[in-house]
Order: structure tokens, then C-alpha cells, then sequence
């Protein structure tokens, strides 16, 4: 089993590529773009597969899968149930998601592996034995170490993250899926995904002064909207691309997920090189110099852009101001300098209570070189952080090196605390001692997501994302209203003093990286003598039982358990934060489903109407008891439904308690995918103002199943409490293999009867 990016394996995969464009540029008898030459390139059957963009269904053959601890439990126990003895391509596993932040990164490290020894040794030993790579609690966030260790430039990779795409940073398709995507390519199967429509981002210019890379995707943020990139890929092009570095293009690609977007990529150029072999692999570099052609788009497409991308939207990097944004929402995106009035005007918490860097989005050496040089200044002036400050290193590796550099020490003495080489606060994953549940406030953070609640599981706080520079900035004033390019601190002394501009830091370090890889376990060689033992008694790790096939009949008079208003991510759907823990046991999660949702007819949270007590109860009580009842129920939501992280529980849990369809304005990428896996109807409306004739109380009916086709709309019934119906459109996007996912029960159904 490769685990391994190598040289061998980078070159076979060039072939493929080179073998299968010639074929495709025949059809399509034109230049292309680079997303076409890797998607395109990786095409299972590049001589008969429908190309149209935004219509058809790709089949694809992706280098190789990563998965992060928490996502990777069910994936995995999915995975053991599929009866393959080995995984097709090179896969790994890193340990990132269940260390808590709290008190530092030694005693959270140590709390972590006490706490969750069953789960990191079901993991550990899965791995062993079907021929995954382990990376364990404390080497790093998945991303980052992928970057370092096996990200290749014009390489696809899925990962069971929706921050996948940060490889892009290294000219990689890299796409965020749910666990059952992975599945499927782990057993030998194509990966199936909607072909994209293109979106080309010109970048001009150069940055200067406080902008960073950072910048650029909150920019991008304010213009598309978070559903703005739906079903699309960004490509970057442009003589601004030069200028930033890899780990900055890695930085704008991973939060490229917020855009909704299928993944974000950058052409190869000498940054890349240069990061390649700095982290040991310049022979991957030299065969990406031979390989060049193949990794950016045809000199045509870069000429008349407008003709190849479905949209072009410019940035001049030279004009581009810092940015801050936020709260409750990624694309509330304004400059830096127009934050002030506008906290003022629309009544934000203007007292930071902590201010975070790091994440798998900004743990980069150029990142915290600049961070610390703010730090520095103010130190010079013998200031400290106002607010509480946290550091999340991205990788082992990085920690080393800018331990190594002093960069560390002089964060600490500025009032940081170290945290553990994982996601911890980015993720829900940050234990607040003094702040009580319930208590506004803001925060400022260098990371990705910020929906209510998110970072502390505390819905009162208000989290606006920025750059790490700007973040140690305006921590050191404890100030949102505090703009740290026009307004002065006050040193120890009692003098003001003006910040300057971060130093120009080095991309790479200097002194070269401090490798470390003690956290990696090879698997073994024959992995048929390890076993993989799951407690009957635990309650964080189940076996998985396998869900029923349709019945073959109509959906008649299902109970509404929930229509939900307004934003509803699979944070609302499945939070975070302390469910975690059950990540691998299907049941106990379940116990999450919806208490985030707002119910449109109340207001209240998590909380609905029992059909059949006409009670109110919590989401999951009360579909446990239609369950009971033997009843399936339905959902209905709004736009952009299921937005942001891969995690598929947000899927399993409403099939586990016997949901059977969800019907919405509009769906987010990947939740609809991981809803037609687990075999549930993603509907949405054909008329998207029908969801206002959804009342309480309503049973909806969904008829003529048996005739279901790709394209073909459907019609329901709703069945109101007065007696009176109101009959509507459904459409759906079930193409014919994953209709059969719908009848046979789940996707994984499917996959066992192949095998």
C-alpha cells in the first residue's frame, strides 16, 4: 500500500492524465483550463462520460483519501462492513478533532488521550489493518499535514473534511465529501460528483502592508455569498498569483469551502516548487517543472478568459484592504477600516474577550512570523494581549520549527497560550472556564467557520474572523472598535505608540523545517492477523446495522417533525463541541438531531410539535417516538440547507430515526450528496415560495415513486390540520445510480451487493 506521494506514483498518475486528455481534448476540440485538465484527467472512462457542466455526473478515479478523527469513525465502520481486506488507494487517518482546548497544549494533549483511548485505538488499529496510515493525537490538522506530507500539484484527493480543498494550495483538486464518498473509493469504486461550472478569479497586483492572503477569500466571501459557489470550482489565474505564497494559496483554498464552492485550485508556479522542497520532496517538484503544461490552463484560456470561464470576477491585490468578517456568518465581509462605525452602529459586543491564530487555515511559518512580529512591537512597548489569546499550531512539524525560532516564546510572553497541534476552538472544541453559557461578547480568530455558536458552543457569542496579524492587533487593544492601521495603543509608559505594518516574514523558514513524523504509524504489511475489537458496552463506538431498502410505496400522510427558518448548517443539524464524543455510535449522536434548528412557526430552538401528543418536546425525542410509532417524517428547510462541514451524521441521524425525506429551498453540496448515500430524498421546491404553505401540524404526502427518474419532478401533498390540501412541486437531482442508493436503502447497501 502507497501511503507515500512518491515520485513513481506522481509520474503513473501524469500518465493517466496525459492518456486520458488526449482523448477528452478530441471531444471537446478546444483549450482547457486547469480544472478541466485534473478533473477531466482523472475521468474513470474519459471516452463516453457525459461532459456538460452543471448537468451531468462525473465518475472519477481520485489519487488517494484522508480523514480526520471524528468524521473518520463512521467511515470507517462503514468501511469494515463493505468486506474489502485492503483499501484501493493510499489512505491516512489523523488524530485532530477530540482534543479539547482548555489549559495548554501538555495537559490537553494528555486529558485528550486519556479521555478518548477507546476511539484513537479503534482508529489506530482499523488502520493497521486494511492498510491506512495512522497519524496520532498531537502530530497536527489534517490539512496541514497533508500539505506537508502528500498534496502533489495536479493530484485529486477527497477527504471526509470540508477544508480538503486547502491542498488546492498546491495545484490539487482536493474536495470535501462525506464518509460514504469515501467508501467508495477506498473499496476500488469511481467517485461520483456533479461536474462544476467554473469560476475564474483573476488576481492583479501585489500585496503590501497589512493584506495577506487571508484577505483575498473574505474579499471573494463578500461577492459570492456562501452559496455563491455551489456546484462550482475557483480557479485562480493572474500575475497576482505569483506573488503568494503556497501556504497563503492553501490559506484563500481551504476557506474556498465557505463559498459552498466543490473545491479551489492555483496553478503550479515556483512557490509551490520551493514549498516541495522544503518539506523533502524536490524530486516531486522536478517532475512537476517537467510537467508544467499539464498543470495550468492552455496560454488560450488565460488570453480570453471570459470565454472559458462560466464567470470572472477580478481582485487587485495592490488595492486590496484587510478584512474582517463577521459575526454568526463567513460572507458578512466589510474592510478592516469600515469595522468601527459599523459595530457601532449595529450594536456588536465592542469588548474582545479572546482573540485566536492558528487553525488549519492560518498555522502556516509565514503566519505566525507575522503574528509574532506584532507581538513583538507591542512588547517593545511592554504590552500584553488585553483579550485572552490563543495559539493553535497547524503541524508537529510547524510547531517545531517556530518553537525552534523563538517565535513561540515571544507569543507566550505577549499572553499566549500554546494549544495542542489540533483544531480545538476552530471546531467547537474550546472548554471557556470564565465565560458563562449565554453571555454576549465578541471574539476575533485567524480561522475558517464562524456560525452561532460554533467556537464555544455558546450562541450569544459573536466570532468575526480576520488575519492573524490583525487578530494579535486588535487583542492587544481587547478592542473590536480598534483599528490597528490608523489608531494608537498605549505602551506600558503611558505613551501611544502607532503599530507598524507586519515585517515582510519568510514563506519557509530560513533554518529549514524541524522534521517531525513520530506521531505516524505505518500499517502493517498483512493486516489479516489485527483485529478490530468495538465494546458491545461502549457508548462512543457501534456497529453499524444496515438500513432498510424502500418498501416500494408512495410516502403517505409522514408527519412534519420541523421546518426550519433561516440558516440551518450541519451545525444546527448535528452540533459539535462535547457530541464528539459520539462520533461513532450512531444511536447516542442521534441524540443531537435538529436541537440547533430554529423552528419556523415558534422561534424556539431545537425544540417542535408532537404530531400525536400535541406536545412540544426536543427534535430527537420527538422523532424517536414517531419512530416508535413505526412513521417515517419528513423535514422541510431553507436555502442553502446543510451549509458547511462534511460531517454525514447530519445525514445519518435523521435516517437512523427513520427520516425519509427533507425538502428545501436549496441544498449545500455535500449534505445533499451524504443525504441521497443514506438513502433519504433530498427534494427541493420547484416553486421555492411553497415553503410558506408548509403549516404545523401538516402531513405530507409524496407520490409517484415508483415511476422516479433522473429529471423527472414529483408531486406532494400537504395535508393541513383544518383538513384542507395544498398540492406542490418537488424536484430532485437523483440521477439512476443514486436512485438505486434511495431503493436499496443506502449507498453502502449498493456497495455490498457489487462486492
Amino acid at each position: 500500500m502507497q501511503i507515500e506521494s512518491t515520485k513513481e506514483f506522481v509520474q503513473n498518475v501524469y500518465k493517466k492524465m496525459d492518456q486520458n486528455l488526449a482523448v477528452v481534448r478530441k471531444r471537446l476540440n478546444r483549450p482547457l483550463t486547469l480544472m478541466e485538465k485534473i478533473v477531466l484527467g482523472h475521468l474513470s472512462d474519459a471516452a463516453n462520460q457525459e461532459l456538460d457542466p452543471g448537468k451531468s455526473f462525473l465518475l472519477l478515479n481520485p489519487d488517494r483519501v484522508a480523514m480526520q478523527d471524528a468524521t473518520a469513525q463512521m467511515a470507517l465502520l462503514q468501511f469494515t462492513s463493505a468486506g474489502v481486506p485492503r483499501t484501493a488507494v493510499p489512505t491516512t487517518v489523523h488524530c485532530d478533532h477530540l482534543l479539547l482546548g482548555r489549559f495548554g497544549a501538555q495537559k490537553d494533549l494528555s486529558t485528550a488521550l486519556e479521555v478518548n483511548r477507546e476511539v484513537f485505538d479503534f482508529l489506530e488499529s482499523v488502520s493497521r489493518k486494511y492498510g491506512i496510515g495512522f497519524w496520532k493525537p498531537g502530530s497536527g490538522i489534517i490539512h496541514q499535514v497533508v500539505l506537508e506530507n502528500y498534496a502533489f500539484p495536479g493530484g485529486m484527493m477527497i477527504g471526509t473534511d470540508s477544508h480538503t480543498p486547502n491542498a488546492g494550495g498546491l495545484g490539487m483538486i482536493a474536495v470535501g465529501v462525506g464518509g460514504g464518498d469515501a467508501v467508495d473509493v477506498m473499496a476500488g469504486f469511481p467517485w461520483e460528483v456533479k461536474y462544476p461550472k467554473l469560476v475564474g478569479v483573476k488576481l492583479t497586483g501585489k500585496m503590501n502592508g497589512w493584506t495577506s492572503a487571508k484577505d483575498v477569500i473574505l474579499k471573494l466571501l463578500g461577492i459570492m455569498t456562501v452559496k455563491g459557489g455551489t456546484n462550482k470550482i475557483v480557479e485562480y489565474f493572474g500575475e497576482g498569483v505569483a506573488s503568494i505564497s503556497c501556504t497563503g494559496k492553501g490559506t484563500i483554498t481551504n476557506m474556498g469551502a465557505e463559498l459552498g464552492a466543490t473545491t479551489s485550485v492555483f496553478p503550479f508556479d515556483e512557490t509551490m516548487a520551493r514549498y516541495l522542497r522544503a518539506t523533502n520532496r524536490a524530486d516531486l517538484a522536478e517532475l512537476a517543472e517537467k510537467n508544467k503544461a499539464l498543470l495550468a490552463a492552455d496560454p488560450e484560456v488565460l488570453k480570453n478568459p471570459s470565454e472559458y470561464y462560466d464567470e470572472v470576477i477580478e481582485i487587485n491585490l495592490s488595492e486590496l484592504e484587510p478584512h474582517v468578517v463577521g459575526p454568526h456568518t463567513p460572507d458578512l465581509a466589510r474592510p478592516l477600516s469600515k469595522l468601527k462605525a459599523e459595530a457601532k452602529e449595529k450594536g456588536y459586543s465592542l469588548e474582545l474577550t479572546a482573540a485566536l491564530i492558528g487553525s488549519c487555515t492560518n498555522s502556516s511559518y509565514e503566519d505566525i512570523s507575522r503574528a509574532t512580529d506584532i507581538a513583538q512591537q507591542a512588547l517593545d512597548h511592554g504590552l500584553k494581549t488585553k483579550s485572552e489569546f490563543f495559539i493553535s499550531p497547524g503541524s508537529e512539524q510547524v510547531f517545531e520549527t517556530v518553537k525552534r525560532d523563538g517565535m513561540l516564546a515571544t507569543l507566550e510572553q505577549a499572553g499566549g497560550v500554546i494549544l495542542t497541534n489540533s483544531c480545538g476552538p476552530c471546531i467547537g472544541q474550546w472548554k471557556r472556564d470564565n465565560l458563562k453559557d449565554g453571555t454576549t461578547n465578541s471574539i476575533i480568530t485567524s480561522f475558517n467557520r464562524n456560525f452561532r455558536g460554533r467556537n464555544d458552543g455558546n450562541a450569544e457569542t459573536q466570532s468575526f474572523i480576520s488575519s492573524p496579524e490583525v487578530v494579535v492587533a486588535m487583542g492587544l487593544a481587547g478592542r473590536l472598535d480598534f483599528d490597528p492601521l490608523h489608531d494608537e495603543l498605549e505602551g506600558k509608559d503611558g505613551k501611544k505608540f502607532k503599530l507598524r505594518e507586519p515585517k515582510k516574514a519568510e514563506d519557509l523558514p530560513p533554518k529549514g523545517f524541524v522534521p517531525a513524523r513520530e506521531g505516524f504509524v505505518q500499517p502493517a504489511a498483512d493486516g489479516s492477523s489485527v483485529s478490530v475489537k468495538i465494546s458491545p458496552a461502549s457508548d462512543r463506538l457501534q456497529e453499524l446495522k444496515p438500513f432498510t431498502p424502500w418498501n416500494g410505496k408512495d410516502l403517505l400522510d409522514l408527519p412534519l417533525l420541523l421546518k426550519a427558518k433561516g440558516k440551518c448548517t450541519t451545525d444546527h443539524i448535528s452540533p459539535a463541541g462535547p457530541w464528539l464524543k459520539y462520533r461513532g455510535h450512531l444511536d447516542n449522536i442521534s441524540n443531537n438531531m435538529f436541537v440547533g434548528a430554529i423552528n419556523a412557526f415558534t422561534g424556539d430552538t431545537g425544540k417542535v410539535l408532537n404530531a400525536y401528543t400535541n406536545t412540544k418536546g426536543e427534535v430527537p425525542a420527538v422523532a424517536r417516538d414517531y419512530k416508535a410509532r413505526g412513521l417515517q417524517w419528513v423535514v422541510v428547510g431553507d436555502e442553502n440547507y446543510g451549509e458547511g462541514s462534511s460531517r454525514e451524521h447530519a445525514a445519518m441521524s435523521p435516517r437512523f430515526l427513520n427520516g425519509a425525506a427533507v425538502v428545501v429551498k436549496s441544498f449545500a453540496r455535500i449534505h445533499e450528496t451524504n443525504l441521497k448515500k443514506q438513502g433519504m430524498l433530498p427534494l427541493t421546491f420547484a416553486n421555492p415560495a411553497d415553503y410558506d404553505l408548509v403549516k404545523e401540524g401538516d402531513k405530507i404526502s409524496i407520490l409517484g415513486l415508483a415511476a422516479i427518474a433522473p429529471g423527472k419532478d414529483m408531486k406532494c401533498v400537504l395535508t393541513h390540520s383544518d383538513g384542507k390540501k395544498d398540492e406542490i412541486t418537488l424536484r430532485h437531482t437523483l440521477n439512476t445510480e443514486q436512485i438505486k442508493w434511495f431503493q436499496a436503502g443506502s449507498a453502502l447497501n449498493v456497495l455490498k451487493a457489487k462486492r
